[in-house]
């Protein structure tokens, strides 16, 4: 089994950087052939292209009106202009390929560029809402919640039968999207548009990344807008038909959910191949240490295994603003040794400090921060050579290394093994303090070899016994905020 490595790229703002080093306007296809290189080198398997679908005129012109987002944009960059907003990456138009990148032939040729090099193209979905000047706001108004009257958080829309009151998207525990028109789940023939539009993004692509995915589920949705007249929704949950329609046809296509609320077990069995792990993000942000191996080790078997795992993307805080160097570090490693989803954010590898809003196609330049970029260049080119992320990895429980000493509870441990017998330790101290443990490891036969232990994050070669490794595990002894990556070969 391998476990992706994906890279998120907010699409409009890094080609207006390569558009300024190169001093002309380029299109997804003239994306210079070192991007391509880098990824490649640095490991990555799967390559999300943040917002690249055509954004609403309307919905555009709501976000400059709206002062909290203007007021975001001052912060984020003080000398944006009205140009600089692109409006939101999820507020569209239609799943039609902006032309400011270059339309959908240079998008299929950034995508062929990707597979020769190993890479697969990941774009979003967004299944809840569309931006305001969508076509079928205009041909199939019934494809949306409505109401007859004015109600809260909604907009007028004059169509051929008279005036209905829009709802706009919303999360039921926030303000509502106003730059967004909610689509009626209650409603057959809004499934079969929406699963159509699946399809055929589907088609253009590799994978996608479902916003807000756990907002169609039928109870979710029911509650959500019941108090506007809509009927009852099918019984079948919509994710369930449109997962198998896109699997019949492309097997190996990569569905992600962003889910939140403890529905990802649900949205998993109903097709999701990985769903968002918000809750171990807040848990390494928060530095709340012997929490994150409680977290990962009570979680249910498979669930670690088909979770999104990150740091930061579009939607949190920088990383950079929340963890010093030596946390920062030792988080990294916990996302990037689990078995899942791993997922890397446009800038996290540099150290960069500003959350820009999705609706800047630009944003402010921020020089690399060196020790930052060093640990990342040189662990992903680490991992992209050893067995992290390939066959199976398995989370371990660390064994104290003595009555009366429970610094076992900060340690992550994971094993992965590709072929025997040779095998790859990944142990991370999440805590402030010097930390021991035994590291109970489960590998075939292995008191059937003494083993040569090296760290493939250091320079340190150990040597062990296999008999004593399987009676009591290997113990480690490892400073605050540490990590290694340990290899483990037969010494014959």
């Amino acid at each position: 089994m391998n476990h992706p490595l994906l890279l998120e790229i907010n699409t409009r703002c890094w080609l207006h950087e390569l558009s300024s080093l190169a001093g002309r306007t380029l299109t997804l296809a003239e994306v210079p052939a070192a991007e391509f290189v880098r990824w490649t080198n640095l490991g990555f398997t799967h390559l999300w292209l943040m917002g690249v679908w055509e954004t609403s005129p309307r919905s555009r012109a709501v976000a400059l009106e709206t002062p909290e987002l203007r007021a975001e944009f001052d912060r984020a960059l003080p000398d944006w202009r009205d140009v600089d907003v692109a409006g939101s990456p999820y507020a569209i138009a239609g799943y039609r390929v902006s032309d400011a990148l270059g339309g959908e032939a240079a998008l299929k040729q950034f995508r062929q560029r990707l597979l020769d090099h190993g890479l697969k193209l990941v774009l979003d979905f967004i299944p809840n809402h569309l931006g305001l000047d969508h076509p079928w706001l205009r041909e199939h108004p019934e494809f949306f919640v409505q109401s007859p009257s004015p109600v809260p958080e909604s907009w007028r829309l004059e169509t051929e039968q008279g005036a209905v009151w829009i709802a706009h998207g919303k999360d039921p525990h926030f303000p509502a999207w106003t730059d967004t028109a909610q689509l009626d789940y209650r409603r057959i023939a809004t499934r079969e548009a929406v699963r159509a539009k699946l399809e055929s993004v589907a088609a253009r692509c590799d994978g996608v990344r479902c916003d807000m995915a756990m907002l169609v589920l039928n109870d979710v949705f029911a509650s959500t807008w019941a108090a506007f007249p809509g009927g009852l929704a099918p019984e079948m949950e919509f994710w369930a038909e449109a997962i198998v329609a896109v699997k019949r046809e492309r097997p190996d296509f990569l569905l992600v959910a962003e889910a939140y609320w403890g529905l990802e077990a649900r949205l998993q069995t109903l097709g999701f191949d990985f769903t968002y792990d918000k809750p171990l993000c807040d848990l390494l942000s928060e530095s709340r240490t012997a929490d994150v191996p409680r977290h990962l080790l009570e979680t249910p078997p498979g669930r670690v295994e088909a979770s999104v795992h990150f740091l930061e993307n579009h939607d949190e805080p920088r990383i950079v603003s929340r963890l010093d160097f030596e946390a920062h570090r030792a988080a990294a490693l916990v996302v990037l040794g689990l078995p899942g989803l791993r997922l890397l954010h446009d800038g996290q590898i540099t150290g960069a400090r500003i959350h820009t809003p999705v609706q800047l196609a630009r944003r402010l330049a921020e020089p690399p921060e060196p020790n930052l970029t060093r640990f990342y260049q040189e662990t992903l080119t680490v991992l992209a050579d050893n067995d992290v992320g390939r066959g199976q990895g398995v989370l371990l429980r660390a064994r104290s290394a003595w009555p009366g000493n429970a610094t076992q509870e900060n340690f992550v441990l994971v094993q992965w093994q590709t072929a025997v017998p040779e095998f790859d330790l990944v142990v991370v101290n999440l805590s402030a303090q010097r930390a021991q443990c035994y590291a109970p490891l489960s590998v075939p036969a292995l008191s059937n070899y003494n083993w040569s232990l090296r760290d493939l994050l250091g320079t340190e070669v150990w040597g062990r016994f296999g008999t004593d490794l399987e009676r009591q595990g290997l113990y480690l002894d490892i400073a605050p905020f540490a990590a290694q990556l340990f290899h483990f070969q037969p010494i014959h």
